[in-house]
């Protein structure tokens, strides 16, 4: 077990439940470690059911080609811990990030609280010891009692798009969920919000109107387009895009990630960083959407794993989980229809396996249920094949459906989906031998 392991173990014992949705345990901390979380740069905090990785992602690629030095805190990792905290444009070293957990353990002294709020204080200590010009900060969980909530005035604030998701704690209505993921707007803090199911939207400007946030909306204020002429199949981004608000259009490239729904999640990291900087240049935005990278995002594989299919074949990866996940899923595999797409699904427990499988199940050639050894809470492969009215035959592993779906089909795309942790296990095995 490593050093960090190790402190991780220990802290897991000092409350009852993985997730509790309120911020008092964490201001106490805070306040023992002196307020760290009120010596950060500009921040821009970021919530949503869907794309918040990714809108982090642009907006950090674009503001470091603008030349700023960015902090990062994102969950969950899939790999490596250290995923989740960039201190100015670097993964956090081994042996600082241990060295802040146990400042942060130290200052606890013992009292109850929750894994996650540990580490957002010891990102906090990180950020508050090395300079950087702007700090983005991805909601782990809902928004009104995420840890991250305790920043008391942002920036700017963004809101990606809001889908069905963890139910069992933030509601079971497009409503409930928006007005937990409003609980992050502060009053005269402006807020970037992407596209939305109209429930939603009108809960979120409701939100924005009684704490008196100025909204900067997606097809209002600010808006993305795709040239018509550019759309191409198998890539489904085209050659590029254009974004335009109030202060004019910018003409922008390919974006790094695919999908269309990436042309939504890179406007509101624009329309974000335009509220919180507009000094970025519009080379510099240009620059940063064709750069920006976030794994297992529609990520093609390339290792150990892609070499398990044949000639033909490529191997895609995307840890989308939940209904409006899965949305985004069919629009790219409507764009590949120029060859035969196979599904390879591991999901979590507690998710809704069958409303994530019903739009990708007419679009897909075969489905293959997975469950992989070390892949946290995985639903069994019995309970996917179920969810999908029985159309997903057992993998039961990853390499398992590979080697199947090599000897039964011709050149095709296979992508895994269905979780972020299934997501972690396969990257770890793509990356071995």
């Amino acid at each position: 077990m490593s050093r960090i392991e190790g402190i991780l173990a220990r802290l897991h014992g000092l409350h009852p439940r993985l997730i509790d949705l309120s911020l008092g345990r964490l201001e106490v901390l805070l306040a023992k470690l002196g307020h760290p979380e009120q010596k950060l740069p500009p921040v821009i905090h970021v919530a949503g059911t869907n794309g918040k990785g990714s809108t982090c992602a642009f907006a950090r690629a674009i503001a470091e080609a603008a030349g700023l030095r960015v902090h990062v805190y994102t969950s969950p990792h899939l790999v490596r811990f250290n995923e989740r905290i960039r201190i100015a444009g670097e993964l956090v070293a081994d042996q600082a990030l241990a060295q802040a957990l146990e400042e942060v353990e130290s200052a606890n002294r013992g009292a109850p609280i929750t894994v996650f709020e540990v580490i957002t204080a010891a990102a906090f200590q990180l950020f508050r010891a090395t300079p950087a010009e702007l700090c983005l900060l991805e909601v782990g969980l809902g928004g009104r009692g995420d840890a991250t909530n305790v920043i008391a005035r942002p920036s700017a604030s963004a809101i990606t798009s809001i889908s069905l998701d963890h139910r069992e704690m933030l509601g079971d209505t497009l409503g409930v969920i928006a007005r937990e993921k409003a609980g992050i707007l502060k009053p005269s803090v402006p807020v970037a919000i992407g596209a939305q199911e109209r429930e939603a939207l009108g809960v979120l400007l409701d939100c924005a109107r009684a704490v008196g946030a100025p909204v900067r909306l997606r097809g209002a204020d600010w808006d993305v387009g795709l040239p018509p002429q550019s759309a191409r199949p198998g890539g489904g981004t085209g050659q590029g895009f254009q974004y335009q608000d109030r202060d004019g259009v910018i003409a922008l490239p390919k974006p790094a990630l695919i999908g269309d729904h990436q042309h939504d999640n890179a406007g509101i990291a624009i329309a974000a960083l335009r509220a919180a900087r507009p000094d970025i240049p519009p080379a510099a935005i240009a620059a940063g959407v064709a750069r920006a990278t976030w794994p297992a995002r529609l990520e093609r594989l390339s290792g150990a794993l892609a070499r398990c299919l044949p000639g033909g074949f490529e191997l895609w990866l995307d840890g989308g989980h939940n209904p409006g996940a899965a949305g985004a899923l069919a629009s790219q595999l409507r764009h590949w229809a120029d060859r035969p797409v196979h599904l390879v699904v591991g999901m979590k427990q507690a998710k809704d396996s069958a409303a994530f499988l019903r739009p990708l199940l007419a679009l897909a050639a075969s489905v293959w249920a997975v469950a992989e050894d070390g892949q946290h809470l995985a639903l069994p492969v019995e309970a996917i094949v179920a969810a999908s009215g029985g159309v997903a035959l057992p993998g039961p592993t990853v390499r398992a459906a590979l080697a199947e779906i090599a000897e039964r089909a011709g050149p095709a795309r296979v992508l895994i989906c269905g979780s972020l942790y299934l997501a972690g296990e396969v990257l770890k095995q793509d990356a071995g031998g």
